[in-house]
């Protein structure tokens, strides 16, 4: 156990290093970027580096398998170099009982990252497209969920009558939609003007989103500035309003899942479904990230496959490119999977959990073939 426990802090030692390492190149990068972005909305340096540091969050979080495979390279490369795993394999350890610890070290890590770095990163991401939205100040659209239904907020533009063109909102609310977004039951569209409460209220059994317009059907409208709305209030069997919404903008606004915490995917997941939406992508995300933990031990094992042996010369570096190219390789077939599994060709489960099981398989063919006995 002590052997054990040495080991294990050892990586945990390189991986936080070569972590911070990362985060600090990401943060530099993403400054310049920020800096570019909104070039002309004189953000400052200080306002870059906030949008940065919620920025990196979720780019740093997608490569901490990377990052987990190149502390597994770096600490065995370090072990053979000094002599210990001459030594430890000289005690009568196998390379297996070698790579229990930090393999579960780096379990108990990706553990650690889904229950407390998750939800960090869905908020900073929150945070930092809510920060867009605001420099953009271009109206923006949201969508979200309730017990009621589906509710949607654009922009409206109107002209004046002297010519001047004016910003108002509309907010919608419906019972369900169709899975492509395209087509809204029992609709509510509430019109605001701007720097004012409500105008007109309109009820249609169905809108459907066409180019620029939504086509309303059985319609009914009520103007709320007059002091009897029900008095004045007309139907008519079509309507169009116009929108600035498309199909894709609308599932775009649910948010990309890395925006969500691991621990509400799955009630985000049914009120998706409730709402007549496709929570594909979701389920297949919410399989990935309870995968992670599997996929991190994974990858150290794929750097001991390669690197925990006694190495000298040119056969060292041919052995590390090949460790950092499997690992490279899991990551693309992990990615590849995820957007199979979104398009619905693989089931989520499959998706999530197929990659890490295929590579830590393959990393424990490898490293039993290199036993002595």
């Amino acid at each position: 156990m002590i052997l054990s426990a040495y080991v294990a802090r050892r990586f945990l030692r390189t991986l936080l290093m070569i972590a911070a390492i990362f985060a600090a190149i990401l943060f530099l990068i993403d400054i310049v970027e920020q800096i570019r972005r909104f070039s002309g909305e004189n953000i400052g340096l200080a306002g870059a580096a906030r949008l940065s540091a919620l920025n990196i969050t979720a780019s740093f979080y997608s490569i901490l398998p990377l990052v987990t495979v190149l502390a597994g390279i770096a600490m065995f490369l370090n072990m053979s170099r000094s002599s210990e795993l001459v030594a430890i394999r000289a005690s009568g350890r196998s390379g297996l009982r070698i790579l229990a610890a930090p393999a579960v070290a780096a379990a108990l890590a990706g553990i650690l990252c889904v229950a407390i770095l998750n939800p960090m990163v869905a908020a900073t991401t929150k945070h930092y497209d809510d920060a867009v939205t605001r420099l953009r100040s271009d109206g923006g659209q949201t969508v979200s969920l309730g017990e009621s239904g589906v509710w949607l907020r654009q922009a409206l533009r109107s002209r004046d009558a002297d010519g001047t063109e004016t910003m108002g909102q509309v907010v919608i609310r419906a019972t369900r939609a169709s899975p492509d977004a395209t087509t809204l039951y029992d609709a509510t569209f509430m019109v605001f003007a701007p720097n004012a409460g409500p105008t007109r209220r309109i009820d249609a059994a169905e809108a459907r989103l066409t180019q620029g317009a939504w086509q309303l059907s059985e319609v009914k409208e009520w103007p709320l500035t007059d002091p009897n709305p029900e008095a004045t209030a007309r139907t008519y069997p079509r309507m169009e309003l116009p929108t600035d919404l498309t199909a894709a903008r609308i599932r775009d606004s649910f948010g990309r899942p890395e925006a969500i915490p691991v621990w509400k995917l799955p009630q985000f997941i049914r009120g998706l479904e409730r709402a007549g939406f496709s929570a594909q992508r979701h389920k297949v995300w919410f399989q990935m990230e309870l995968a992670r933990p599997l996929l991190m031990a994974a990858m150290v094992a794929i750097a001991a496959a390669f690197t925990m042996r006694h190495m000298r010369g040119r056969k060292m570096g041919m052995l590390v490119l090949g460790a950092f190219g499997c690992g490279i390789g899991l990551f693309f077939l992990r990615n590849l999977a995820q957007v199979l599994g979104e398009n619905g060709d693989i089931p989520p489960v499959l998706a999530g959990w197929t990659p890490p099981i295929v590579a830590l398989l393959f990393a424990l063919g490898a490293l039993l073939r290199l036993e002595d006995g």
